[in-house]
């Protein structure tokens, strides 16, 4: 089950950060920034062996309570999604597929200006359910 889920930009700003509310937020915000190290790193070491229009970058690293999962869109947007050892995802490229699509629907609103804090209803309840262990169809 994801007990965090980030959306950060391509200046690594969070636009939005879900925390289980029987997790520490402080800690899960200290996972997620130092995921970007790791995030910098893959995709600079990016070679002809990784395909670049793959967008999922996999497990980032282990923790001993948690499993840190990368995602980087065609703008590098960075997804991040932690997840708890004892109960994991069924399928983290599901989870992040959903992740990107309700931001796509998001950024698409008119009303919505690239770069804000990510207040939108229809992503908030995207999110909830996913972390929830819902999957969105």
């Amino acid at each position: 089950m994801a007990v965090c889920i980030a959306v950060l930009t391509k200046d690594n700003c969070p636009l939005y950060v879900a925390t289980d509310p029987t997790e520490d937020a402080l800690k899960m915000h200290f996972l997620v920034h130092t995921s970007i190290d790791v995030i910098e790193e893959k995709l600079s070491s990016a070679t002809a062996a990784n395909d670049p229009r793959d967008l999922y970058l996999g497990q980032l690293y282990p923790n001993e309570d948690y499993r840190i999962y990368g995602y980087v869109t065609n703008t590098k947007i960075k997804i991040v999604v932690i997840e708890t050892i004892s109960n994991p995802l069924k399928d983290a490229r599901q989870v992040f597929s959903q992740v990107h699509s309700a931001y796509i629907s998001l950024v698409c609103n008119p009303f919505y200006s690239p770069g804000e804090t990510i207040t939108s209803q229809p992503f908030l309840q995207t999110v909830t359910a996913l972390m929830r262990g819902k999957a969105i169809a």
